[in-house]
């Protein structure tokens, strides 16, 4: 026998589950589900059970078999039967078994006060009413076969629109069916990597996420730091590199130090690509926000069949959409299908319709521009407060992003991290997106994000970070 619901609708109001799995006769696996149904609390006392025509309907059993079952429990006193009111659980003739209760997880800690963690939007901003207007229209228009399976490349309404965008806005060159739909950035690393589309080793900028050293060093593949200056990462230095047929970098703003990298390295890094046949993988992460200087268009536009551009909505509407894209040379498209397999298993098709609508209605780039204007605004509360409570620090990376490098005097990156936890500050030292092979000098510092705070708590925790800052060393 099988298991099977049954519909407890006269009292009860809902479904309940009986095993009847098992050997034996159907009549002694009903007794046996039932008993245990009852003993486990699944049916209270009082809980009215079906009539036997109702039962056995349900379960494909004959009636007398259900009614030769409800007998005996109730001879057993798991159930009563009175007339006129049906079979009924009697009150307990047993302890009921105590569900398993899992071992409690760990206490989360309590939020901080002021979160200055780099990288993260202002929730508050997502753009719902709009949000919600595209998300009507696309799923109204959607053909019926976006329902069906997903496709793997992403919907094509979706691709379209990135196609025309990326252009304008980026300066990326692509056609639609270049374009395959991720669910972020590390998605995008899974997939060329894990999935063997790419092999490493990898050169990397000395100062990055760890998270993606992380995600790379599962997949078996070595990292190599590049070093970085105030023109970014010294691509020259590719050509010394045996073995290594991919990059990875961060040209328009570099994470997290800040700055473009310079137009002489670009080049540069696009010349080793080809003498050595291999990629560069442009990760643009938060191109639209720039501030004190003019766009800086993506690296890819220079030469489209040799670079992997990846971009996301993490930034600029929410992480939380899981939303992605790579512009890939025409020939990894088919292995990066293949690595992602025949159906799309990552990204909701409405998140894609709808956001292909969001672009199309030119309510992306209307809600772009407004946060940029917010965000410049919040930078320069930022940079206006440093100068008057601490001159001798200087923020750096701020033409562009989210967040601010704030430069520190040696030695003092330690204590001040340590500071801001005690003040409920959360924000990251900048030694923690150090390669741990990096041999370019450390340099103490603090990452700061200014997007991600409530306008309401923006000030108070402007004030709190200033609290932590180390003092001037020249006035001691």
């Amino acid at each position: 026998m099988t298991k099977s619901w049954v519909n407890l609708a006269e009292r009860l109001g809902s479904d309940l589950h009986l095993d009847l799995a098992g050997p034996g006769s159907r009549r002694a696996v009903l007794i046996g589900a039932l008993r245990e149904a009852v003993r486990d609390g699944r049916l209270a006392p009082g809980t009215r059970l079906p009539s036997y025509r109702s039962l056995a309907a349900d379960l494909g059993l004959a009636r007398n078999t259900v009614a030769n079952a409800y007998a005996e429990l109730v001879a057993e006193g798991w159930l009563i039967a009175r007339q006129g009111s049906g079979t009924r659980v009697a009150p307990r003739t047993e302890p009921v078994r105590p569900p398993r209760v899992p071992k409690a997880a760990p206490a989360r800690p309590a939020p901080p006060a002021h979160d200055l963690r780099q990288g993260q939007p202002d929730a508050s901003s997502f753009p719902r009413s709009a949000w919600l207007a595209a998300a009507r229209r696309a799923l109204n228009a959607a053909p019926n076969e976006a329902f069906g399976p997903g496709d793997p490349q992403g919907r094509v309404e979706l691709r379209r629109a990135l196609t025309e965008y990326l252009a304008r806005a980026r300066g990326v060159r692509t056609a639609a069916d270049r374009i395959v739909v991720c669910s972020g950035f590390a998605h995008a690393l899974r997939l060329l990597f894990g999935g063997r589309v790419l092999h490493g080793p990898l050169a990397v900028e000395s100062y990055g996420l760890g998270f993606h050293r992380s995600l790379l060093a599962a997949a078996s593949v070595r990292t190599v730091p590049l070093t970085l200056d105030a023109d970014g990462a010294r691509t020259a230095e590719l050509a010394e590199l045996n073995g290594v047929r991919a990059a990875l970098l961060t040209p328009a703003h570099q994470f997290p130090t800040g700055g473009p990298l310079h137009p002489e390295r670009r080049m540069t890094a696009l010349d080793w690509a080809r003498t050595r046949g291999g990629v560069i993988l442009e990760d643009d992460y938060d191109g639209e926000f720039r501030y004190d200087r003019e766009p800086v268009g993506a690296v890819q536009g220079l030469d489209p069949d040799r670079v992997v551009y990846i971009g996301s909505v993490s930034k600029s509407l929410s992480p939380a959409l899981r939303l992605g894209w790579m512009v890939l040379p025409e020939h990894l498209v088919p292995a990066v299908l293949a690595a992602k397999g025949e159906r799309e298993a990552w990204v909701g098709v409405a998140d894609q319709l709808t956001l292909a609508d969001f672009i199309d209605s030119g309510h992306y780039d209307r809600h772009v521009r407004r946060m940029r204007q917010r965000y410049r605004a919040r930078r320069d509360r930022l940079v206006t407060a440093l100068t008057a409570r601490a001159p001798h620090i200087a923020p750096t990376g701020v033409a562009a992003g989210l967040h601010a490098v704030l430069r520190l005097p040696p030695w003092t990156e330690r204590s001040a991290v340590k500071a801001a936890t005690w003040q409920s500050i959360a924000l990251d030292g900048l030694a923690d997106f150090r390669h741990p092979d990096a041999t370019m000098p450390a340099q103490d510092g603090l990452v700061v994000g200014y997007a991600a705070p409530p306008d309401h708590g923006y000030a108070e925790a402007i004030e709190a970070l200033c609290r932590i800052l180390p003092p001037d060393p020249a006035e001691h």
